[in-house]
């Protein structure tokens, strides 16, 4: 049985781009068009499609508004489809945290091929359960409040050459993953280094964005940034791989590399956790989180075998229990947890 999917989208050019592309893919039919939120809101309820592609800005009612009235009145799978802009990637991480499964970019000069990966999207997230759509996050853990939170690191608090750090992958699911980790998270919690399946520009939004809800302070990473404690360093959507490595002054440091894809990715989740195996081996913890394929798992596993600590997400609490399956299924993963017991598990076997 194929997947339903109705196209919402102001542009009929894209419509019918949007339409060519999935039509290509025989598990799955487009069953509906729809050039505005009024036009959709009947379609859904005539066509119950399985999956929803959604334009981020249309007339009428932008894509935001609307994804929120249909998540509140009638729970559907929906995959934003929106614009290479700071503007549009802003709007797209918020429809991310309201509700919608992934997002893609429109195609672009710099990344005429960004609906490759759309009919793949779509498939696995027609698999989850609608269920599902409820939000994970739970209330953050209780700190006492530092005098401030942007104040440089102390002699006492800067990283030590031998001090852990946490390395964390995901993709489709993982803006709400992260978002329920990263709160629960001191202002003083243990280096952390992420990587994020995620268009490019959308993860400098995304950056900002978890800087203003969490306590650490949380930024794209930079080449050869020192990894300190406090700090959350998100690899640059589509623009490089990130790694860690050790600095010549003791600890570690950020290094991006514009290296070829891997496992289909820039940035690979992989080329994170097997740059973390090397560098720091036992003094590191791996956690990998919801997402579409197999991108991590060897990382991860080479992580477990260097005497890391290795976490995956478990089935129940993943939006798409795809990267974590896979690492769990080659012995990369040491201790399955639910979303809501990763953070409290990372703050105390980190000692923070």
């Amino acid at each position: 049985m194929s997947v339903r999917v109705l196209i919402v989208d102001d542009s009929a050019t894209m419509r019918g781009l949007i339409a060519a592309t999935l039509c290509r893919d025989p598990a799955i039919s487009v069953v509906g068009e729809a050039a505005d939120p009024l036009e959709a809101r009947q379609a859904i309820k005539t066509l119950d499609p399985d999956v929803v592609t959604l334009d981020v800005e249309m007339p009428n009612m932008n894509g935001l508004e609307f994804l929120e009235k249909i998540m509140r009145l009638r729970p559907t799978r929906v995959i934003m489809v929106s614009t290479v802009t700071e503007r549009g990637a802003s709007t797209t991480i918020k429809a991310l945290e309201i509700g919608a499964f992934d997002c893609v970019a429109k195609p672009s000069s710099k990344d005429p091929r960004s609906f490759d990966e759309l009919p793949a999207k779509i498939k696995a997230i027609a698999a989850s359960p609608i269920g599902r759509l409820e939000p994970l996050r739970s209330e953050p853990v209780r700190v006492e409040p530092a005098a401030s939170r942007r104040e440089a690191p102390t002699a006492a608090s800067r990283y030590a050459p031998d001090g852990r750090l946490v390395a964390i992958g995901s993709s489709t699911g993982g803006v709400e993953a992260l978002l329920t980790i990263l709160s629960h998270f001191p202002e003083n919690c243990p280096p952390t280094i992420v990587t994020q399946h995620m268009p490019p520009v959308f993860t400098a939004s995304f950056a900002a964005r978890l800087d203003r809800m969490c306590k650490p302070q949380v930024a794209e990473a930079t080449d050869g940034a020192p990894i300190l404690p406090g700090r959350v360093y998100l690899a640059p959507g589509g623009a490089a791989h990130l790694e860690v490595v050790k600095s010549a002054a003791g600890g570690y440091r950020c290094r991006l590399t514009n290296a070829e894809a891997v496992n289909g990715h820039r940035p690979s989740v992989d080329v994170l956790f097997n740059s973390v195996a090397q560098s720091a081996g036992r003094n590191a913890l791996g956690v990998i989180l919801t997402g579409m394929g197999r991108d991590g798992a060897q990382g991860l596993l080479a992580m477990r075998q260097l005497g890391a600590e290795t976490i995956g997400q478990d089935e129940a609490s993943s939006l798409v229990y795809g990267m974590p399956k896979a690492a769990f299924e080659i012995g990369g993963v040491g201790k399955q947890l639910t979303l809501q017991r990763i953070a409290a598990h990372i703050l105390t076997s980190t000692n923070q």
